[in-house]
Order: C-alpha cells, then sequence, then structure tokens
C-alpha cells in the first residue's frame, strides 16, 4: 500500500492567483474610474464626478485615494489660487487596457446568454 502524503489546508485566497487583481481592479467604482479616465484623459475631480454621475462624493474621494495609492492613477496637485488636483491614469492603469478589451469581447458575446441562463433559472425556481 503506498502512502499518501496530507495535504495541509489551503486558504481560498491563495488558491485562486487572479484574486488580488480581482480585489484591486473589480471593486465598485474603479472600472468607471479607470476607464473614464483612459477614454478622456486628465480630470478634475468635478469633472470625474459629472462623468460618473452615480458616485457619491466621499466614495469619489476614497476610490480615487486607493487608486492612487495602488499606482493606477496619478494625482498632480497644483498650488496656484484656488488649488487645483487633476487625476490622470497611469502607466500601470493602462496596461490592464487589453484585460479590459478582452472583458469587453465576453461581455458581447456571452451577457445575453446569462440573462437567458438567469431566466430560465428564476423560472425553474418560481415552479
Amino acid at each position: 500500500m503506498k502512502a499518501t502524503r496530507a495535504h495541509a489546508p489551503i486558504d481560498p485566497e491563495q488558491a485562486c492567483p487572479i484574486a488580488p487583481v480581482v480585489d484591486i481592479v473589480f471593486s465598485r467604482w474603479t472600472t468607471p474610474i479607470l476607464w473614464s479616465l483612459n477614454e478622456y484623459g486628465r480630470q478634475r475631480f468635478v469633472e470625474l464626478e459629472r462623468r460618473i454621475t452615480t458616485i457619491t462624493p466621499k466614495v469619489l474621494t476614497q476610490r480615487l485615494r486607493q487608486l492612487e495609492r495602488d499606482g493606477l492613477i496619478v494625482r498632480t496637485y497644483h498650488p496656484e489660487v484656488p488649488p487645483r488636483v487633476e487625476y490622470e491614469i497611469s502607466e500601470l492603469g493602462r496596461s490592464l487596457a487589453p484585460l479590459f478589451a478582452h472583458l469587453a469581447d465576453w461581455a458581447a458575446t456571452n451577457l445575453d446568454k446569462v440573462d437567458r441562463a438567469r431566466h430560465d433559472h428564476d423560472a425553474k425556481s418560481a415552479r
């Protein structure tokens, strides 16, 4: 009889190598902010606020700080009167463009299938 090695339990967060990426990139509001900065270039806070109409100023501030900390955007402070702050996507943030392009392609091909599966599931559950 062959002896088997006992395997130590694996932390689910470490088992999936993309989990940290998902936490960084796909947390609420990150993708609309990065998309806006990539699409429209350098913007002031109020411009982002106008483009992403459903985000609150408090949450926008929090997300911008986190994205700056993560290196995905660059914050530039201009010591003028009144002070001016601008945000732009960093090279690291731009490096996510192929990932987002693949996800957009997946969405175009598969979101209708997801909707159909949800509809079918809900119809079965309603019985």
